[in-house]
């Protein structure tokens, strides 16, 4: 039989809330600091039976009502609230829009790495914040004309030809071909379309952009879905001439974002080129 994990996220969570924080009221007569079963169930709206049979494993498939009911009852903050809901193996709740804050901690990361080209996505790829070595490498992106700084828009212009000076300031392609690069951001903004049911600005974008485009609306309609990998690059630089570039995605996942960087591949040269665009930065 496969672990217990909802049974005992409830009992710990369970055990470990004063009812006083439950909002009960209590005599000081009791063995336990946590609420009682009973208590639970009562401040859930669910019987005692049922929050017993959760709690051993004898029920699996609570539904989204109950799970939203005890993760209330119980003061679960929104991590723990979600990890409830993926123990029931059902996909968290989300009332809100895709973030777009930066925080400060992320900022500080972004402009410590300054040797390395960094820039920071929203979920949905729409640019945040960059650092000098970006625009040395790949451009400024005040002039790539996205339509509200969205690599999606940038990718997937109006028109159905896609000019490989579209997402950058200069060409910047996929190795492996403008197919595969296209194919797994529209996989991955799907992703984020169903973790940002609520976000109507997001639905508003991809109902317009299916209309726009007949690229993005045949691959929107595949269904695939999955989050955008590691990929190498190669951007046509006016000034170095041809780069070949590791590109890296890591995520913040408590602020859903991405880090998107720039490497040399392991070819000497593309490191050397680098290097010139590091030091004119800092030319004076």
């Amino acid at each position: 039989m496969s672990a217990n994990h909802f049974g005992t996220a409830v009992r710990g969570w369970r055990e470990r809330l004063p009812p006083l924080e439950g909002g009960l009221e209590t005599d000081g007569n009791r063995r336990v600091s946590g609420l009682r079963r009973e208590e639970l169930a009562q401040l859930a709206g669910v019987s005692v039976d049922y929050v017993v049979r959760l709690e051993q494993g004898r029920a699996r498939t609570p539904s989204a009502q109950v799970v939203t009911a005890l993760a209330r009852a119980l003061k679960l903050d929104p991590s723990e609230r979600d990890h409830l809901f993926r123990c029931a193996q059902m996909i968290p709740p989300c009332d809100q829009a895709v973030p777009r804050h930066v925080p400060p901690r992320i900022r500080r990361l972004v402009q410590r790495l300054a040797d390395t080209p960094v820039a920071v996505y929203s979920a949905d790829w729409t640019i945040l914040e960059w650092n000098p070595m970006w625009t040395a490498v790949i451009g400024d992106p005040g002039v790539y004309g996205w339509t509200d700084g969205s690599l999606v828009s940038g990718m997937f212009g109006a028109g159905d030809g896609r000019r490989p000076e579209a997402i950058a300031a200069w060409p910047v392609r996929a190795r492996d071909g403008d197919e595969v690069e296209e194919r797994a951001l529209v996989a991955d903004l799907r992703v984020t379309a169903v973790a940002y049911p609520a976000d109507a600005r997001l639905a508003a974008f991809i109902a317009h952009t299916i209309q726009a485009n007949e690229r993005f609306a045949r691959l929107w309609s595949t269904g695939t879905a999955g989050a955008l990998a590691d990929d190498r690059k190669i951007v046509e630089h006016p000034l170095v001439g041809t780069l070949e570039l590791d590109l890296e995605v890591l995520m913040v996942s408590d602020a859903d974002l991405r880090i998107v960087t720039y490497n040399a591949a392991d070819d000497r040269l593309d490191a050397r080129k680098l290097s010139e665009l590091r030091a004119a930065i800092h030319s004076p």
